[in-house]
């Protein structure tokens, strides 16, 4: 069973993003915990905490399918040691907020080099972050979105995101998600079946499919293999209708949150509908 949402809105409390989901007809979603472009923020009050609970037993949406990203601020790759700190004290604060949640996941971006020092040394920071991060919370998975690679990004070739889990002491707490137009723009085809399972088949012999935790279903204005990130609506970009029917029939896809953060929310409900409608019986 495919269990697909959007990256709904927080305001107002996070309370508020289980009830968001329900209004468009999602069955998974994700949703900031805090204000993505602030280092800082309040901690979550236990009436908080205890709403948003309660409206996700409500709406009947499982923590499983619940994919939080964490702050555009980050870089756990940081080549000065005491930025990287900075952005390890504030992933650690993001997952506890997840745990506080009782959610299961927490996604994020591995990181950037800043041309400053090599890819591999820039993917060894990241692990070493992510390790200490593990050793000091508990329970989380940590996912690891894929890049476009545009500009000083780490993380748009699957080697990468492999490198950071062989490095990563416990496996257990430690994944993936997709991102389609990330993966189109860093030149990873999945426009005809062929390339779509050529692709799945990479995935699964360089990082395997055990640690895909969760997909980004978005369209692309960008081109193969551009590395530039602009994502677009279903069906009106460079990736096209016929991948994300290849996606909604792949059942090595189910029960992992497939997530929109297409271009216009306003159509999130139509695109949701969409995405279900391509569905074929089994």
């Amino acid at each position: 069973m495919k269990f697909v949402g959007a990256h709904v809105s927080a305001a107002g409390g996070v309370s508020k993003a289980p009830l968001n989901a329900k209004e468009i007809g999602a069955k998974a979603f994700a949703l900031f915990t805090k204000n993505q472009r602030q280092w800082r923020a309040k901690p979550l009050t236990e009436e908080e905490i205890k709403k948003f609970r309660e409206n996700l037993k409500k709406v009947g949406i499982s923590p499983q399918h619940v994919l939080p990203h964490d702050s555009y601020l980050i870089n756990l790759g940081h080549p000065e040691k005491e930025k990287r700190l900075k952005s390890l004290r504030a992933f650690i604060d993001e997952i506890e907020r997840c745990y506080q949640l009782g959610l299961r996941y927490i996604n994020f971006h591995p990181g950037s080099h800043l041309r400053r020092i090599s890819e591999d040394d820039c993917l060894k920071l990241v692990a070493e972050s992510v390790n200490e991060a593990i050793e000091r919370t508990k329970d989380v998975v940590l996912v690891i979105e894929n890049t476009a690679g545009q500009g000083s990004n780490v993380g748009y070739r699957f080697e990468h995101l492999a490198r950071i889990i062989e490095l990563v002491e416990k496996k257990d707490r430690i994944g993936v998600c997709l991102d389609t137009c990330h993966l189109f723009a860093a030149g990873y085809d999945i426009r005809t079946e062929k390339s779509y399972l050529r692709t799945m088949e990479e995935f699964e012999s360089t990082i395997g499919l055990r640690y895909l935790k969760g997909m980004h279903l978005n369209d692309a204005k960008s081109t193969l293999g551009s590395r530039v990130d602009r994502h677009h609506s279903i069906g009106k970009g460079n990736i096209g209708l016929e991948a994300f029917r290849f996606i909604m029939n792949d059942p090595r896809l189910d029960g992992i949150p497939l997530i929109l953060e297409t271009i216009d929310p306003s159509i999130w409900a139509e695109e949701i509908k969409l995405l279900y409608s391509m569905v074929e019986s089994r």
